[in-house]
């Protein structure tokens, strides 16, 4: 075998594999989870028209930022009192 060919072979090889990487599907950003500071809490939740809504809340005050996505911008929906939103 030939340092040609063995090339060619490994580059063939090296080929096939990043073909089949590509092929796997990346795995998408999953909503459910909480980050918790000691003032702040960050919440992100499936919204019920769809899409993805993140609860911001302030720990010391009380108020809570619900904000959505509308084209890739973060847009505040309400900030309003944590008891008002679980009327």
């Amino acid at each position: 075998m030939t340092p040609k060919t063995y090339l060619i072979g490994v580059l063939a090889i090296m080929a096939t594999i990043l073909a089949a990487a590509n092929l796997i599907p990346e795995k998408t950003a999953d909503a459910a989870f909480s980050i918790k500071d000691s003032r702040y809490q960050l919440i992100s939740a499936k919204s019920a028209r769809g899409g993805e809504i993140v609860y911001v809340i302030d720990n010391l005050t009380g108020q809570a930022a619900v904000m959505g996505w509308d084209n890739n911008l973060i847009v505040p929906l309400t900030v309003e009192p944590i008891t008002n939103l679980f009327k």
